[in-house]
């Protein structure tokens, strides 16, 4: 084994590609774009529906404490 090898030979986790919010998309292809559109789109329902579900939570916990 070299020195300079990793004695655990474990490489460093990479972040897996994403949407980088205000980052560059000039690169990106007419399909990619799409694509970034259709999961931010779901990403947007999906913390819609947790505020609602926080909200619902917050004013379940006001009246009950309103008694």
């Amino acid at each position: 084994m070299a020195i300079d090898e990793d004695p655990f030979g474990a490489a460093p986790a990479r972040k897996p590609p994403g949407h980088d919010v205000g980052g560059d998309i000039s690169t990106l292809s007419e399909g990619e774009i799409e694509e970034r559109i259709e999961v931010l789109g779901a990403e947007i329902e999906r913390l819609r529906g947790a505020l609602a579900a926080k909200r619902a939570s917050r004013v379940a916990a006001e009246n009950f404490f309103k008694r």
